[in-house]
């Protein structure tokens, strides 16, 4: 049987043309009124996902990168 990638990881991570990956920034879901507007945009952004080999291998199996 063939290896499966693991969706709900994939879909998680954004696959760059140059073949990086990048994921959102944690602490975005609640509790963001008080925020001040650098902070807020610097949580917008996307920011490099750095994963080893053999994890790769495990969740991301049919991802080209």
């Amino acid at each position: 049987m063939a290896m499966k990638t693991n969706k709900s990881f994939s879909k998680r991570l954004k696959l760059t043309k140059s073949g990086k990956l990048l994921n959102r920034k944690s602490g975005r879901n609640h509790f963001n009124a008080k925020d001040r507007r650098p902070s807020k945009s610097a949580k917008n952004k996307l920011r490099e996902f750095h994963i080893t080999n053999k994890s790769g291998s495990r969740f991301l199996v049919n991802i080209k990168s």
